[in-house]
This record gives structure tokens, sequence and C-alpha cells, in this order.
């Protein structure tokens, strides 16, 4: 039996073996026997073949050796939600609701979950430690340009754990003869590899093909590494599109569970701060009416996600005046400002109002600052990759603003950086990312040097 299959066979009875165990545990708490009656025991078994086979329908029990900790817990997820989702929907549609206990199924599925969970993070760091040992080894013959090559190194030896090793290297930057073909394969074959990796740019489209029908006689897994940092990708992964597969290079990252979970915390955090800010909102409402002439709220339209034009709203800080000079960006002691806007300029707090286009679903509470519509048709054709920004919601905060690029752009170079980390930020994506963005905004946000 191969590794993966131990692996997919240890991970499922442990699966079992927590819900047999959680749902013993629950029916003696439930009930104060742990005698289970013959409809619960059929409950289990029922849970547990769906568990299973979600597993290994979202492939959740395959190679961990190249997954990450947190994919694996996410994968789990996925497969307990459904498995609860099923089996509460079964046992509806039988009409059996009546005879199951609500407070059982929940905390079986709870308790279940949190034992398979430590299990994985156990198994996972077990797994690490003793390929660190030295055990476990997948061994890589890898082809391809020094330099390149020498970067997919530098990886794997920041991933110890995940067991690779080097066990053969053929340096090549232009296609291979026949001669070096036949070489490649009596040293792939020597070299005992379990994997080849190929890393080369995708103009090696003719060596990577040679290199594919000299190996064509081995039965080691081979992997395409290609080499992409000349281009302005965003959020590159592989997809599978009308059954070919696509080397995605600049797609949106929310999307499916990770768009689902950003409006949600939208809405939760965007409620809850929308509730403690209301008392200021009005206080400095009634300043800016007392102050000067003109409206309370300052709106102009943005630029939002996939490029539709939307309203933001803004405190007014500025007096009423008529100038038209296009992208004229506010600057340090702009004489446009009112006394009090200038304050709010400097605290940010003139931003509140725009937690009511996060409620609407138009912004995000962390994202891209929204830009004016005369900034977009300027810089557009001036940074690279400029409009790649605007592949999900703009935010109040965001990245670049936290990291001191906030403020007046009046060089070209400026901007430049703002776009580089609001591209990181769409390619690095996390709600953990979001929490300490929001944090940092809190803590340092409202008064940085470049705020005017």
């Amino acid at each position: 039996m191969s590794q993966r299959n131990v692996l997919l066979l240890f991970i499922s009875l442990m699966d079992i073996a927590a819900l047999a165990v959680s749902g013993v545990l629950m029916y003696g708490h439930r009930f104060g026997t742990f005698d289970l009656h013959e409809r619960y025991q059929w409950a289990i078994q029922v849970i547990a073949i769906i568990i299973i086979l979600v597993g290994v329908l979202i492939d959740a029990y395959g190679n961990w050796r190249v997954k990450r900790l947190g994919r694996i817990l996410a994968d789990q997820v996925i497969i307990w939600l459904i498995a609860a989702a099923v089996s509460t929907t079964v046992i509806y549609f039988i009409h059996a609701a009546e005879r199951y206990s609500r407070l059982w199924l929940v905390l079986t599925f709870l308790m279940s979950f949190a034992i398979s969970a430590l299990g994985r993070i156990v198994l996972r760091t077990a797994m690490g430690r003793f390929r660190l040992k030295g055990r476990n080894r997948c061994r890589v013959f890898m082809i391809g340009p020094g330099k390149t090559l020498l970067n997919v190194t530098r990886h794997m030896r920041r991933e110890q754990s995940a067991g690779f090793s080097v066990c053969g290297v053929l340096r090549l930057a232009r296609t291979p003869s026949a001669r070096e073909l036949d070489a490649l394969a009596r040293r792939v074959e020597a070299s005992k590899a379990q994997e080849v990796w190929i890393c080369m740019p995708l103009n090696m489209g003719n060596a990577i093909k040679a290199i594919m029908h000299s190996l064509r006689h081995q039965t080691v897994e081979i992997r395409f590494f290609p080499e992409l940092s000349d281009l302005p990708i965003l959020n590159h992964k592989v997809s599978e599109v009308l059954g070919l597969y696509a080397i995605d290079l600049s797609v949106s990252p929310m999307t499916g569970p990770a768009r689902f979970t950003k409006r949600l915390e939208d809405l939760v955090l965007g409620s809850l701060i929308t509730i403690c800010i209301l008392p200021f909102c009005v206080v400095i409402a009634i300043a800016i009416k007392c102050s000067s002439r003109g409206p309370i709220l300052f709106k102009q339209y943005r630029t939002g996600i996939n490029g539709k034009r939307f309203k933001v709203y803004k405190f007014r800080s500025m007096r009423l005046h008529g100038d038209t000079r296009g992208f004229l960006q506010a600057r340090r002691d702009d004489p446009r400002f009112t006394r009090i806007g200038a304050f709010l300029r400097r605290t940010s707090l003139d931003e509140l109002p725009q937690f009511y286009n996060v409620l609407q679903g138009r912004m995000s509470i962390v994202g891209p600052r929204p830009h004016a519509l005369s900034h977009n048709e300027h810089y557009k054709e001036l940074v690279e990759s400029y409009m790649q920004r605007h592949k999900v919601k703009p935010g109040i905060t965001g990245w670049a603003q936290v990291s001191g690029y906030r403020g007046e752009t009046d060089t070209i170079e400026k901007m430049q950086k703002r776009v580089q980390y609001d591209l990181w930020y769409l390619e690095n994506w996390s709600l953990k990312l979001d929490l300490k963005i929001i944090f940092l905004t809190a803590i340092k946000g409202f008064f940085g040097k470049n705020v005017y």
C-alpha cells in the first residue's frame, strides 16, 4: 500500500473514531447512559459515511506533503459543514426530527470536529518533525535555468518539514539536444528520483515538451513550476475551465468561500463599528453645519469592484469652491480646508460615513483605497497593473495605508508603491490579515504623518 493510501486510511479511521467517541459521550451527557439506542447508532454510521465520502471528493485526505496546515483544517471545516447540512436535511425529509435530540447532534458535531482537528494538528506536526530527521523524504530531480532552480531550492529549504530532498540537478537554459535528453533519462533513473521538477519560464515551451518526451518511459511524478516573476500576475493558481487546466495570471482572489467570509466580516464588524461611531458622527455633523455653509456630507463618484462606479460618502472638510482642476489632491495646509475640516482630515474622521458604503456592499472595511475617477484615468497609463486593484471592493483602510503610503501621491514613485502594497494585499488576503490591518489602523492610522 502506498504512503498516500496509508495516510488516507489512517485519517479516515481517525475521523470515524472521533465521531463515534463524540456520539457516545454526548449521548451519555444528554440521556445519562452510554447504551446508545439503535437509531443513534445508525445516525453515527450514516454521518461517518458522509464525512468520508465528502473528504474523498474534495481530496481532503490527499497528499499532505504539499498542503499547509491551514488548508488541511479548512478542508475539515468544509467536510463537517457539508456533513451537518446533509444529515439535518435527511432527518427533516424522513420526518425523524422528533426522534433525534438536536442538542446531541450539535454537540456531537462540535466535539468530533475538535477531536479530529486536534488529531490533524498533532499528526501534521509529527510528520514534519519525522521528516526533519531525514525520514520519509521525497527525492526530487530538478531541471531548469540556474537562477530559477536557486529560487525553488530556497523555498525548499524554508519548508524543510515538507520532506523534499534534491537528488539531482540539470541546469538548462535552452532546448536540450537529443544526446542531452538521453543522458537526462539515464540520470533521472540512476538518481532514484520520485519526482522531477521542471522549473522553467513559459517561453521555454519547446524544452519542456522535449523533456517530457525523454521521460516518457519513467514512472516518476513530473511537476512543472513555471517562472512567472517577470509577469504582473495576481492571485495565480491553476483552475479547471471547460475541462482544461489553466494557469490564472490575473483573477480576483475574492471568490467562493473567501467572498462569503469577506462580506460576513464587513457586515458583522461594520455593524458593530457603525453603532459605536454613531454618537461621534452626530457631533461631527453638527460641528460642520455650524462652522461653514454647505452640505454635511461630501459625495463623489469613485471606481469600485470590476471598474464599476459608485458614490462614496465623506464628511465635508473643505469650503465650497469652484475648483475644476482635474485630479488636484488635498495638500498639507490646504487653504480649502475649513477649521473643522482640517481636524477631520488629520484624524481621518472624515472617512466615518464610508461605513454606510460598507453596509451597502459597495466597499469593504479593508481593501485598496478608492481613488477619484480622474486619478484612475491619469495613473492607469503610468503605473503598470494599476487597474488590477479594482478586482476587489475598495476599502476604508488598507495595507498600503498602514504601511505608510497614504495621503498625497505627488510623484509616480509614491503611487507605484501604493499600488505595489495594494496588489500584495490582494495576493495574500486572509481574515487574519484584515484583522491585523484594522488593528494597525486603530493604533496608528488616525494620526499618520502623511494624513492631511
